[in-house]
């Protein structure tokens, strides 16, 4: 089968994916679209959101459409980072058993982990699942083991603020994406989460989804497919690189912005890593569309969850990021002329 053929089936398969968890998890159409970028881009995503949004069930349905395992911890400020890799209990008899860690517990078949209120764990241990992340590996019982096919997800609390230790710079780069994940406003999805029983039992609902619909083990080699079969024009690659210039010095290209002074706005702007992360994803935007080469569309796709936690604002602005980090990125969407 040629190529283009097979990256039409498995866009199909993508799209008939996106359509079961659509199914499960209602409301999140936007999320759902990004974090099936992520996973063919294979980045790794920072969640914000609320307590109660359905993010957790959003990644074990995934998981199992996948067909891969599901690892979660959660953060806590007496975590170690042993903590990841291994368990240490009595048994019955007295003696003492040492069980495998959340992150090494499903070896190879992980394909989906799950950090919970990273920002309550300390930075040794932010700093093991930084290398798991980067080099899908880690060290353990005098051996290596390998994560080839994991996609690590984590969130933060965002409204406790004692006893959290919050990302560094360097490792909120490590991420694709930032996806917010808010509760529905639409009143009728509203009504159908709160009293429709279906959506009362997680598990009764992730039985609905029977056999896998992707396989995770060839995600690295479609995303390999993907990234060489979809063209970028030079008017693209203009117009990329002068969205990352507006990201260090928006003021220098007369970005304007209300109530704020642009010139003390930016600290730092998106990194390398950053731009061509986006990019990356953007040509997974493109070919879930059905097309062989970028748009502006499939820049302004990613661009926002690709951004927004890689400005580095000032001290006197950082406080409203939440708020000013989407019209930030919506400025620069507006005011640098698309190709």
């Amino acid at each position: 089968m040629a190529e283009s053929q097979l990256l039409q089936t498995a866009r199909e398969q993508a799209l008939a994916l996106e359509n079961v968890v659509n199914q499960v998890v209602v409301g999140q159409k936007e999320a759902v679209r990004l974090i099936l970028i992520a996973l063919h881009a294979r980045g790794h995503v920072l969640l914000e959101g609320g307590v109660g949004v359905g993010k957790t069930t959003l990644l074990r349905t995934f998981s199992k459409a996948l067909g891969g395992a599901f690892g979660r911890i959660e953060g806590s400020v007496d975590l170690m980072p042993n903590d990841l890799l291994y368990s240490a209990w009595v048994n019955a008899e007295g003696k003492p058993v040492i069980d495998p860690g959340p992150l090494i517990n499903h070896g190879a078949e992980t394909a989906v982990f799950f950090f919970n209120e990273i920002n309550r764990a300390r930075p040794q241990v932010q700093s093991l699942l930084l290398r798991a992340m980067a080099e899908r590996s880690v060290e353990a019982f005098g051996k290596e083991y390998r994560f080839p096919h994991m996609v690590v997800f984590a969130d933060r609390n965002a409204v406790e603020k004692e006893e959290t230790f919050e990302l560094s710079a360097a490792a909120r780069d490590r991420f694709l994406f930032e996806i917010n994940i808010s509760r529905p406003t639409d009143d009728a999805i509203r009504r159908q989460l709160i009293f429709d029983p279906a959506f009362h039992d997680v598990d009764q609902l992730l039985n609905t989804i029977g056999e896998p619909l992707l396989d995770y083990q060839q995600l690295n080699a479609l995303d390999h497919d993907i990234q060489r079969s979809i063209f970028v024009s030079p008017e693209i690659e203009n117009y990329v690189v002068r969205l990352w210039d507006a990201s260090w010095t928006p003021h220098e290209l007369g970005i304007e912005m209300p109530d704020i002074y642009v010139e003390d706005l930016v600290v730092a702007g998106a990194s390398v890593r950053g731009m061509s992360a986006m990019v990356r994803a953007a040509k997974v935007a493109a070919w879930l569309d059905g097309r062989d080469h970028v748009l502006p569309d499939d820049i302004h796709t990613v661009l926002l969850p690709s951004m927004t936690h890689r400005v580095f604002l000032s001290p006197v602005y950082e406080g409203r990021r939440e708020q000013i980090m989407p019209q930030f990125v919506r400025a620069l969407r507006d005011h640098i002329a698309t190709p």
